[in-house]
């Protein structure tokens, strides 16, 4: 994709996106105050009110150094938990579809089982199961993603390994072990990262669920997802507490999709990357 042909959309994405993450790992540095510092006496102030540029909520805590500081969790937890994933589903998808056989098929049919469970109700009984917390939310969002990739990997695999390429390597006395992992898996890995990409956005929403409904990380934290649950019983007299959040929400997962979507166009415009039905 070369510079003139990428879209003012794909760079305000890109900007949006570079935000996010520098926010996330910057985040102490960028607080203006502490975002669990409480004061009665400025409870539910309107934003651009006495230094609170987004107000406070309604134990004087400041709405911005909040939001600041709920950027951690989302970009903690997207980026391990896709990470995990990927190398869960990648390793997986790999050994279905190069051995094949006996083994393909006991693994296609747990990966299938587990496909079946929806995602988000998923990661709810995990996640209730084992208790709040940031390693709980990030294995709830892990055992709820894995099974995808090993679905887009074992059907690239199975079209590459009778490629050219990989018979000559076969006649050549290459180990099975090196061919997929040196042949095969630079083939499949463009694919992986394209998907993983568009997945960030919906590892944040589901992190932003599960804090919504109490089951994210401790309660001294503030989350994006908190913040919308705390806000929710003052729209009509604090209009701030949950929009400002949701808006931020809203931004950055669509810049997230945006910029995944660009970059799926620009590396794989015939849509290969795209899960095997």
């Amino acid at each position: 994709m070369t510079l003139r042909r990428i879209s003012f959309g794909t760079v305000l994405a890109a900007l949006t996106c570079f935000t996010f993450v520098f926010v996330g790992l910057f985040a102490p540095l960028l607080m203006p105050v502490d975002p669990n510092q409480q004061s009665l006496l400025y409870r539910l102030m309107p934003p651009l009110t006495d230094g609170h540029v987004l107000g406070t909520d309604v134990l004087g805590r400041d709405v911005l150094a909040r939001i600041i500081a709920g950027a951690r969790v989302p970009l903690i937890v997207a980026a391990t938990a896709v990470s995990i994933s990927v190398l869960i589903g990648v390793a997986i998808g790999l050994v279905s579809g190069y051995v094949g056989g006996v083994l393909d098929s006991v693994l296609m049919r747990i990966t299938d089982a587990w496909l079946a469970f929806p995602f988000i109700l998923l990661a709810i009984v995990f996640v209730a199961v084992l208790g709040p917390g940031l390693q709980n939310v990030i294995l709830a969002l892990v055992a709820s993603q894995w099974a995808m990739y090993v679905r887009l990997v074992r059907g690239q695999v199975l079209s590459l390994r009778e490629r050219e390429f990989v018979m000559s390597a076969r006649m050549l006395g290459v180990s099975g072990f090196r061919i997929a992992v040196q042949h095969i898996l630079p083939a499949v890995w463009p694919s992986v990262m394209i998907v993983a990409t568009l997945e960030v956005g919906v590892v944040i929403v589901t992190e932003a669920s599960l804090s919504f409904l109490g089951l994210g990380v401790a309660a001294s934290q503030p989350t994006w997802g908190a913040m919308l649950a705390e806000g929710r019983a003052y729209l009509s007299s604090a209009w701030w507490l949950a929009t400002i959040p949701g808006i931020v929400i809203v931004l950055v997962v669509l810049a997230i999709n945006h910029l995944g979507n660009a970059i799926r166009d620009a590396i794989d415009p015939r849509g290969t990357s795209r899960l095997p039905s």
